[in-house]
């Protein structure tokens, strides 16, 4: 491995550049007439690297490797430098199964998972091989990430599994409170990761995937032929065994206890710059998101779906357009980043009317959301919806139909929604029918380009990896109104209208505030800042660098911002600021008030 590592290190020394194509080239060169089980790969040569920078630098000083080279290894030898390309490192981790207050007809009722997940998708593996438990989960996926060479002082933790407030509370702050603590911990966490695996083996619990296939199969099958639903079958299967119902004692903790890891966080190693949880409209009231928001969450995913009622209940969807509109209003006033989940091609919907559908739901003022997953529906085992493949009434859409239409959504969302995903990461082997192409956004980029049509979209827009400079940048203001606030949008952009910064400044209907002053977190006169966020490669807390996050955007967004709010007479700002980013937000003058920070105007 030195060989390799050194004649890196000589082309570095050299002068020439390295990208991925050449590292590969240098790979396949010194693999030439090696058996495979001892072939070189990117990942070991990170390994071995890692290796030496906290095991060995006298190796490292004996290669010739200076603080600049080794900075330029680093990034040579980052894998899949897009997991950080937004300017956070991102870790994703499932809650346990538990019983569902929904039963979708699209829905899949996977017994090892919670509820709409399936055991093949990737997050589902990592959370299996973890008991689900947060601690175990997050320690793995920050040692993965570290591994590849990413920068881990600033993390986004997404929180799946279903329906968040269909939890327990007290559950919800010990799963909180332990994701807090790994990310405290870090590093010097593997006596207790050994730990925690211990008391789940001692339970008889398995982190095996071959044996919780085993253990589930007849319940599977119980669930297939229609003798359980998933609720049924979750408190049987889960209910029932002693272990589970040990551990679910465990599973518990208090908010004094959670405030102290968050406290801890505020400056550690690993901050968390964003809290995201999963849950359902009508499951979201004043009290349900003052709770969530105490937790320390910044952004909720809702399941829509759609915003047409007939379709909602053609597929047991049980919910009002009153309902989610309800939704939308609160979130909004408590200030959190609004993600949802949007899908096409469910049952009785058409390519036509799932096009009307998504224009309501992007131009209707009770919705126009931050960020959108769009999800084509996929026909999975052991879901209603093969009875109406069965009987002809439902068909998926063809590739050439979801591609014609996932351009269209892409081509009418405005400049500050965002679509973070067009598919789901579910198996292909685990879809009976539906879309299984992996490249769907590519193919939907590619069919864009051809048409040269121009594109507001955010994700479309980013700037992402490439260096940025301040003078090739101009700050616009995208004004829009919604039905109980007036929104701005302050975007950062350069000539081609790539963007490099972003904020999401919420001004409250006062009359809506005072009507429920007694029951909101916020008063009167109160601007909130929803979310900033400047793109670029991660850069460590406190260094410098050429990517947009270290050239004061984001400083520049919220003196605007405040300007914005002030002209507009509100006397104070709040913002909902992330634990990890409460110093940042110090230095800009804010101070700590109830659950969010605020500054006068």
């Amino acid at each position: 491995m030195n060989e390799i590592l050194e004649h890196i290190i000589a082309k570095i020394q050299d002068g020439q550049t390295i990208d991925e194509r050449a590292l590969t080239s240098i790979v396949n060169h010194f693999n030439q007439g090696k058996p495979m089980d001892n072939r070189h790969t990117k990942r070991k040569i990170v390994s071995y690297f890692r290796y030496l920078q906290q095991k060995d630098r006298d190796t490292l000083e004996a290669m010739g490797v200076d603080e600049a080279i080794e900075d330029t290894l680093s990034k040579i030898l980052k894998i899949k430098p897009q997991r950080t390309a937004s300017g956070v490192a991102t870790i994703t981790i499932l809650t346990k199964p538990w019983r569902c207050s929904s039963d979708c007809l699209y829905c899949p009722n996977d017994i090892r998972m919670p509820k709409s997940y399936m055991h093949e998708e990737p997050g589902a593996q990592r959370a299996e091989l973890n008991f689900f438990d947060p601690y175990l989960q997050v320690s793995m996926r920050l040692k993965a990430l570290e591994f590849m060479g990413h920068v881990t002082d600033k993390i986004e933790l997404i929180v799946l599994g279903g329906t968040w407030a269909d939890y327990p509370e007290d559950y919800q702050i010990w799963f909180t409170k332990e994701a807090f603590r790994a990310l405290n911990e870090g590093a010097r966490n593997d006596e207790h990761i050994r730990e925690r695996r211990s008391y789940y083996e001692n339970l008889g619990l398995s982190r095996h995937p071959e044996v919780n296939e085993e253990r589930t199969q007849a319940m599977q099958k119980r669930i297939g032929s229609g003798e359980l639903n998933y609720n049924e079958a979750v408190d049987e299967f889960y209910g029932k065994h002693p272990g589970w119902i040990e551990a679910s004692s465990m599973q518990t903790a208090s908010f004094d206890e959670l405030v102290r890891e968050q406290k801890i966080n505020e400056t550690a190693d690993h901050r968390m710059v964003g809290f995201v949880v999963e849950t359902r409209p009508e499951t979201l009231n004043i009290k349900s998101m003052t709770t969530i928001r105490k937790l320390g969450a910044t952004k909720i995913q809702i399941g829509v779906q759609s915003v047409q009622e007939e379709i909602l209940r053609a597929n047991n969807r049980n919910i009002t357009l009153e309902k989610i509109k309800r939704a939308f209003t609160l979130l909004r006033i408590f200030g959190f980043k609004i993600h949802t989940h949007f899908m096409l091609n469910m049952y009785t919907a058409t390519p036509e009317s799932d096009k009307a559908d998504y224009y309501e739901f992007v131009n209707n003022p009770a919705y126009l959301p931050d960020e959108v997953k769009l999800y084509p529906t996929s026909l999975v085992a052991d879901t209603y919806l093969n009875a109406k493949y069965a009987d002809g009434t439902w068909r998926p859409y063809t590739l050439e139909e979801l591609i014609e239409l996932l351009t269209y959504d892409t081509l009418i969302t405005k400049p500050y929604t965002r679509i973070s995903r067009m598919i789901r990461d579910i198996s292909s082997k685990d879809i009976l029918v539906g879309n299984t192409y992996s490249n769907v956004r590519q193919l939907v980029e590619k069919e864009i380009n051809r048409r040269e049509s121009p594109v507001e979209e955010m994700r479309f827009r980013e700037i992402r990896l490439k260096k940025v400079k301040l003078e090739d940048l101009h700050l616009e203001v995208v004004p829009y109104t919604t039905n109980e606030t007036r929104e701005f949008f302050l975007q950062w952009v350069d000539e081609h209208n790539s963007l490099a910064g972003f904020l999401r400044l919420s001004l409250p209907n006062q009359d809506f505030i005072q009507e429920h002053l007694d029951e909101l977190p916020v008063g009167l006169e109160e601007a909130m800042i929803r979310e900033v966020h400047v793109y670029g490669k991660v850069e460590a807390i406190n260094s410098m660098g050429e990517n947009a996050q270290h050239i004061g955007l984001g400083k520049m967004l919220v003196a605007k911002a405040k300007e914005i709010a002030k002209e507009a007479g509100y006397k104070r700002i709040n913002v909902i600021s992330s634990i990890g980013t409460r110093k940042y937000y110090e230095h800009l003058g804010f101070k700590q008030h109830g659950l969010y920070q605020q500054a006068e105007l």
